[in-house]
Formats: C-alpha cells, structure tokens, sequence
C-alpha cells in the first residue's frame, strides 16, 4: 500500500486515522473498532463492507 495513499485516507465514518495490516490487508480504524477491506491493491472505504473488530483484536 503506497504511503502516500495511506497518509490522506481517513475513516469514512469517524474522519479519524487508519492503521494499515498488511497481513490482513484491512485498513483498521482503532475509534470505531472497524476494518476495512483492500481488494486487489484497493481500499473498500464503504461502511457496509466494514467488518467490526473482535474485542481479542489487537491494533
């Protein structure tokens, strides 16, 4: 995932900061304890594609 990309995309629901897991490939906003999807080098920044983060889930 390109730096650049990562430094302006913001959490579609809460405007705050995404952390990226690569092994994952979600981009995971930690204020809304919601992951979302990269598919083929895309970020899916839709709320209905989000998934909600386990409470084990460690960011």
């Amino acid at each position: 995932m390109d730096q650049k990309l990562l430094d302006i995309l913001a959490c579609p629901i809460c405007k705050g900061e995404l952390q990226y897991n690569k092994q994952a490939q979600e981009l995971i906003c930690k204020g809304d304890r919601v992951a979302f999807p990269i598919r083929d080098g895309i970020p899916v920044m839709l709320e209905d594609e989000a998934r909600q983060l386990e409470a084990s889930e460690e960011v």
